[in-house]
C-alpha cells in the first residue's frame, strides 16, 4: 500500500501548488481550508490509478485528478449549504466557517481552478461538462422531484455520485490515450463503484456514530432525505447487499478494459472492494 499511499502524497502535492497560486490572499486561505482538510482522495486516486493501467502520460492524469477533486470539493460546500450540514470532515463546513456567501464564492472559485485544468484537452473538458449537467440533475431531483422507489433512488445514486467516479476514470483513460470503447468501459466499471460508495454513504450514515463518520450522523433522516434506508424498505445489511451487487458490476466492467499494467488492475479491484467496507 506504500506505492498507493505514494500517489496520493504526489496528487496532495500538486493540489497545494494549484492551491497556492490563487488570488486573491483571503479567497486563497478558503480554498485550502476547503480542500486540505482531509478527505479519501478517492476520485483522484482512481483517476491516475487508470492512466497507470494504459501505461500513460501520469504527469497530465495527475493534472486532470487535482481538477476532479476540485469539482468534487466545490459540491461538497454546496451540499453542506443546502443540508445545513455544519459539520465536515469533523471540522466546520464552509459556510459554518465562513458565512453563505463566502462559501458559495470559494465554490465558485474550485470550479474555476478545476476547469483551468482541463482546459488544455477537449475530451476532458467535453467529459467534466457532462458529468457537472448529471450532477446538477441529481441535486435538482434530489430537491423538487425527490425519488419514492429504488429505481428512482438508483438513478439519483448515478447522477449524484457516480458521475463524478465516472467522470473521474474516464480522465485517466483519456489522459492515457485511449480509445472510445476502452474510455467507456472504464467509465461504467467507476460509475458502479460511485453508486456502490453512495449506497455506502447512506447506511454509514443510518448506523455509524458522528464522531467516526467526522460528519454528523442520521441527518439523512433528519432532514427527509432520499436516503435508500429513507426510500424503500431495505434494512442497512439488505442495503449493504446492493452496494455489493454494485461492486461485483464494477468489477465485471473493468474486466472488459484492456489493462496494461497488473498492479494498476489490482488497486482499481481493491477499490471497488474497499467503497462497501469502509467505515466512514
Amino acid at each position: 500500500m506504500d506505492s498507493l499511499k505514494r500517489r496520493r502524497d504526489r496528487i496532495e502535492a500538486h493540489l497545494e501548488a494549484v492551491l497556492d497560486g490563487t488570488e486573491p490572499t483571503q479567497l486563497r486561505e478558503q480554498l485550502r481550508q476547503v480542500t486540505l482538510s482531509g478527505g479519501k482522495r478517492v476520485r483522484p486516486t482512481l483517476t491516475v490509478l487508470v492512466c497507470e493501467a494504459l501505461d500513460g502520460d501520469t504527469e497530465q492524469a495527475t493534472e486532470f485528478a487535482v481538477g476532479i477533486e476540485l469539482v468534487h470539493n466545490a459540491s461538497l460546500v454546496i451540499d453542506d449549504i443546502i443540508d445545513e450540514s455544519e459539520l465536515r470532515r469533523g471540522g466546520p463546513s464552509a459556510w459554518t466557517a465562513f458565512g453563505h456567501g463566502p462559501a458559495i464564492v470559494t465554490s465558485d472559485g474550485l470550479l474555476g481552478e478545476a476547469f483551468a485544468l482541463f482546459a488544455t484537452d477537449r475530451r476532458a473538458m467535453r467529459t467534466v461538462t457532462e458529468a457537472m449537467v448529471h450532477l446538477g440533475e441529481g441535486e435538482a431531483s434530489e430537491l423538487l422531484t425527490r425519488p419514492v422507489s429504488e429505481t428512482e433512488y438508483m438513478q439519483l445514486a448515478r447522477r449524484k455520485t457516480g458521475a463524478l467516479f465516472r467522470a473521474a476514470a474516464e480522465l485517466g483513460a483519456i489522459a492515457g490515450d485511449a480509445d472510445a470503447h476502452t474510455v467507456d468501459a472504464f467509465g461504467q466499471y467507476a460509475e458502479r463503484v460511485g453508486i456502490a460508495f453512495q449506497i455506502r454513504d447512506d447506511v454509514l450514515d443510518a448506523t455509524a456514530e458522528t464522531e467516526r463518520l467526522g460528519k454528523p450522523s442520521g441527518r439523512d433522516a433528519d432532514l427527509d432525505r432520499p436516503s435508500i434506508v429513507e426510500v424503500t424498505d431495505l434494512s442497512p445489511a439488505e442495503a449493504n447487499e446492493r452496494a455489493h451487487t454494485e461492486s461485483a458490476g464494477a468489477l465485471d466492467a473493468l474486466a472488459a478494459a484492456d489493462i496494461a499494467d497488473s498492479q494498476a488492475r489490482t488497486y482499481l479491484e481493491d477499490l471497488a472492494t474497499f467503497v462497501v467496507e469502509r467505515e466512514r
